[in-house]
């Protein structure tokens, strides 16, 4: 059993300071997947470079206090990945792989933090660059290696997977280019939506981020944005889903879901 947990921390100091580390250690994940460190590897060194007896990879922002991913895990890993090669994303710290490889198998699992595109016109075409930039990596990640992609794609990808789709239409995260894009990625069959393979009718019990304005969080005006994408064999091994809703480490909830898959 592989049990993968993956949360948009929204600063891991603050997410710590709310309780993260206990949580952890309780819930008992194998991977953790986090993005939105907003911390150096001097934040994290001697204090946060473990968590909850988990060991941790990090890929940090050039720029202080901004984005950053990472992955605490309980299991070594036969390599590590930093970044697509594309310097304008890779200094913010967009991307971590780390691969299980055996003679037998090649296995990664990724934790990746698309670009958010409601500050503006100009974050939203970065957004779109990223789009077009990590299709292909993700198309090679899938036909060369079994794989498991974690993390934060700013994207609500159907009417399903936000509350107040109608009114969204126009809103980054939402936007018809976007969807589509989600659409073809997965239309191809090399990528799985696991948490909708195993829940395809969910809607608000599915979501995994609620906006700090209004009582959206109390209403449950909910958008489903954090992800696991897994190539097809990983897919099928997925038995179990739950986003977790009883504390707040940040403005989204950590997706859980446990596989049948040994590594």
């Amino acid at each position: 059993m592989l049990r993968v947990t993956t949360l948009n921390l929204n600063g891991i100091r603050s997410a710590v300071a709310k309780g993260l580390t206990d949580w952890v250690a309780q819930a008992a994940p194998d991977v953790l997947c986090v993005q939105e460190l907003k911390a150096q590897p001097d934040d994290l060194a001697g204090r946060l470079d473990e968590l909850a007896g988990l060991r941790g990879y990090v890929h940090c922002a050039a720029r202080r206090g901004y984005a950053g991913v990472g992955i605490y895990t309980r299991l070594q890993p036969s390599d590590v990945v930093l970044g697509i090669g594309v310097p304008e994303f890779d200094d913010e710290g967009r991307w971590i792989e780390l691969r299980f490889d055996t003679p037998a198998r090649r296995f990664s699992i990724v934790s990746v933090y698309f670009p958010s595109g409601s500050s503006g016109e100009e974050r939203q075409q970065a957004k779109f660059r990223f789009l077009a930039l990590i299709e292909p990596v993700l198309r090679q990640l899938g036909q060369q290696r079994h794989a498991l992609v974690c993390g934060d794609i700013n994207i609500a990808h159907t009417e399903k997977d936000l509350k107040n789709w109608r009114g969204n239409q126009k809103n980054s995260g939402f936007l018809p280019e976007e969807r589509a894009w989600v659409s073809r990625l997965l239309g191809t069959g090399q990528w799985v939506d696991v948490y909708r393979r195993l829940h395809p009718d969910a809607e608000g019990e599915g979501y995994t981020w609620w906006s700090n304005r209004g009582q959206a969080w109390a209403k449950n005006v909910g958008w489903r944005i954090d992800v696991h994408w897994a190539t097809p064999q990983v897919a099928a091994t997925a038995r179990r889903a739950e986003v977790y809703k009883a504390q707040r480490f940040s403005d989204h909830a950590p997706l859980t879901i446990e596989y049948d898959w040994a590594l």
